[in-house]
């Protein structure tokens, strides 16, 4: 292999064993500005995208200790990210539905393989965010109930006292 190719294949190692997961994306079709877009979309939520040549990917992916990716074939490129990978396969789906391109072929999240349906079913998931908050929200009903419970008969037996010194007793 060339001196160049085989840096851009320790390129693409390093960026596949920093992430927790990539999504395989084909963009045939797909113009620069709508790519320009899409990256800085991804931007935005901690992930990026990079046009691979198919050979020097699969290498990439065998030394970075990925199971088997299969042929690949067409025009793809590799998202990545530091975030979740929820975030970026939701930004995909959207642009995807927007531009009709690019086109989900599959994933890997932790070393586990991702089809496209699986990937479309994490980008239906709220956001990280939202999940905490509602995490946070299940955490705190039964801290408010038993707050609640314990006021129930002080605050009953101030109103009875107060009605007692209303009426002048």
């Amino acid at each position: 292999m060339r001196t160049e190719k085989q840096f851009i294949s320790k390129e693409y190692v390093g960026r596949l064993n920093a992430s927790p997961f990539f999504i395989v994306v084909d963009y045939t079709g797909l113009k620069v500005g709508p790519v320009t877009e899409l990256r800085k979309r991804l931007h935005k939520a901690g992930a990026e995208i990079h046009v691979v040549k198919n050979s020097i990917f699969k290498l990439a992916a065998k030394e970075a200790g990925v199971p088997d990716i299969g042929s690949l074939a067409g025009q793809l490129a590799v998202v990545t990210g530091q975030k979740d990978v929820s975030s970026a396969a939701k930004i995909i789906k959207t642009f995807s539905s927007e531009f009709e391109k690019p086109k989900i072929k599959f994933g890997f999240l932790n070393n586990q393989r991702l089809e496209q349906k699986d990937i479309l079913s994490l980008a239906d998931l709220p956001s990280i965010e939202v999940l905490r908050g509602k995490l946070l929200g299940v955490f705190q009903a039964p801290a408010s109930n038993l707050v609640a419970l314990l006021n129930t008969p002080a605050s009953q037996l101030a109103r009875v006292l107060q009605a007692r010194v209303e009426k002048g007793e």
